[in-house]
């Protein structure tokens, strides 16, 4: 029996509020769609950005995975990379957080 997944809508509406009350104000970049879209998250430090897109562990339970190597990328690259995913994913949310020490204001597993 799989577990039950939150609407994509609903969890970045949360993953906002949570960055607010933790002093890591979000926006959104990209509307995706309501129910099922995927997410990718921008975590924007002082040497560039980090991004972090959805996907399961070895158990598959959800993490999230530094899609752009473990280190910060500079704008152009992560623009392109959301780029990228956003025209093989059209229903795709694109959050962003002001994050300084690269870490969501929400949890989860990080690979």
């Amino acid at each position: 029996m799989s577990e039950p997944r939150v609407k994509a809508g609903i969890w970045v509406q949360m993953a906002l509020r949570l960055g607010t009350a933790d002093g890591r104000p979000g926006m959104l970049l990209h509307r995706g769609d309501e129910d099922a879209g995927g997410v990718l998250v921008l975590l924007r430090g002082r040497m560039g950005v980090v991004i972090l897109s959805q996907t399961r562990d070895a158990l598959g339970r959800p993490a999230w995975l530094r899609a752009t190597g473990p280190d910060p990328v500079d704008d152009a690259r992560a623009d392109a990379y959301v780029e990228k995913q956003l025209r093989f994913d059209p229903d795709l949310w694109v959050v962003e957080f002001e994050a300084p020490d690269y870490l969501p204001p929400f949890e989860g597993t990080i690979l």
